[in-house]
């Protein structure tokens, strides 16, 4: 009897065991292969957004909504002086006041959404989370989304959105360079012009684009170039997609993105609803310069920095120190480093290796904000690669059929002295690969491999 008692007793005891070190087991292996996180984010904020009015349903028109959030577009100026148009508060006016203001818009019925009212830079990523998923639920009702911003840091604010909002319906980011209540303000006409922009649906399927001053530019590709002046936006390797006239809405490029319409792979990686806004993780920039120390990257560590983008000088070079510190960050942390450059243009190609990823074109804002992203759904290096070297960089890739593939890049190998044999594959050739060379963002060589190109794939040189 005292040995039955005792075998019951060891099963109740034994078999719970047995499940936590299952678990405990299973735990490991996930944490040890980096999984992408796909938990789910709990209590997802959720928004206020006006419903159509009956007046707008009964229209032909289009449903525009404008998501506001301050900036200079809604600020008024110092002491009610008109002529004062450097000194003034930013986000004052309410953004249903202003819409009220502007003549009645003749291609679009308009609603507004008061999500913020303050400058650009003093939004937290946390409320960008927030920000992007109040888009979607927005752009749920409505046929397209304005949404305003200071233009401090529009591009990051912008481009967040541009990897973040999962509709296809299209988004555009206006502000205003003086604000609303002096002469000459660029406010009223901007915030007008977007709406038309918004309501002709020619950036459907485009992501996010920007549009100040008649002109629209990709998110990924624009930058603010001047303190001051009302054409201050530019995308300096591109240029812009359209403009914005009178008659119509005139675009003349699209993005890369574009090719991808009705595509599963036109949709970012970046699920919000997938995650907790306190998964997003601490990014930083450092600067490079003649003769950096390495303190700003360990300075940055030791506050918690999961990534870091490096502006570097010419094609993405860093100093010493900041070399021999960005390697501890690696070897002592696991910091993925990101390689950009600061001279405003130019693309910084990607190794295949180890923890410093290139980040192509993108200038430093904008790869902080990609890496930010990636680092709040994956741990894994080579994931983050994949992401930088394929949505990250938007290489235009036409389907012609299922057996052919237009690609408008040319991968081509850069090499030192002397310069290896390059042997091209013939249509009957099977495929092989041959021994490349790319640069690393320290400017090293590293030999890399790559698959040569199949059979049925042409390869067109076409810059996007």
């Amino acid at each position: 009897m005292t040995q039955i008692v005792k075998s019951e007793l060891a099963k109740k005891v034994l078999v719970p065991l047995l499940v936590l070190s299952l678990l405990a087991a299973m735990v490991g292996v996930l944490a040890k292969n980096n999984f992408v996180r796909a938990e789910e984010a709990p209590g997802l904020p959720t928004f206020d957004i006006p419903a159509l009015s009956s007046e707008h349903q009964a229209s032909s028109l289009p449903n525009v909504i404008v998501v506001a959030t301050g900036g200079t577009l809604a600020g008024k100026a110092r002491n009610e002086d008109k002529t004062n148009f450097q000194n003034y508060a930013a986000g004052t006016f309410k953004m249903a006041d202003l819409v009220a203001q502007l003549p009645k818009h003749k291609t679009a019925d308009v609603s507004t959404f008061q999500f913020g009212n303050k400058g650009s830079g003093g939004y937290t990523i946390k409320e960008l989370y927030d920000l992007s998923l109040a888009v979607d639920a927005a752009l749920e009702i409505y046929d397209s989304a304005v949404v305003t911003t200071g233009t401090d840091t529009m591009e990051e604010i912008a481009y967040f959105l541009d990897l973040t909002v999962r509709s296809e319906k299209p988004v555009v980011v206006t502000g205003a360079m003086r604000p609303w209540d002096v002469i000459g303000t660029d406010g009223p006409a901007n915030l007008y012009q977007a709406i038309k922009v918004a309501g002709s649906d020619k950036t459907k399927w485009f992501g996010t684009v920007v549009m100040l001053n008649d002109v629209i530019y990709a998110a990924r590709e624009v930058t603010k170039t001047n303190a001051h002046r009302n054409d201050t936006f530019d995308a300096p390797m591109f240029g812009a997609l359209g403009y914005v006239d009178d008659p119509a809405v005139r675009i003349y490029r699209a993005p890369a993105r574009a090719a991808k319409a009705g595509k599963s792979t036109w949709a970012s990686p970046f699920d919000l609803r997938t995650i907790s806004k306190d998964s997003l993780p601490i990014v930083e920039i450092v600067y490079s310069y003649q003769e950096a120390g390495g303190g700003a990257i360990r300075g940055l560590v030791a506050d918690g920095a999961k990534g870091i983008v490096t502006a570097g000088t010419g094609a993405g070079g860093i100093s010493s120190q900041l070399s021999t510190a960005r390697s501890a960050a690696i070897k002592d942390s696991g910091v993925v480093f990101v390689s950009t450059t600061r001279t405003g243009s130019g693309s910084i190609y990607d190794s295949g290796s180890g923890n410093v990823i290139g980040g192509d074109n993108l200038n430093a804002a904008h790869a902080r904000m990609m890496l930010l992203l990636s680092l709040a759904f994956t741990n894994d290096v080579s994931t983050i690669r994949n992401w930088f070297t394929t949505f990250g960089t938007q290489d235009v890739e036409i389907s012609v059929d299922e057996n052919t593939v237009l690609s408008t890049s040319v991968e081509e190998p850069i090499v030192t002295e002397p310069t290896p044999e390059v042997v091209l594959p013939t249509a009957t050739a099977s495929p092989t690969t041959e021994p490349t060379t790319a640069p690393t963002a320290d400017s090293t060589i590293e030999p890399t491999t790559e698959p040569a190109t199949e059979p049925t794939t042409e390869t067109v040189p076409v810059t996007p």
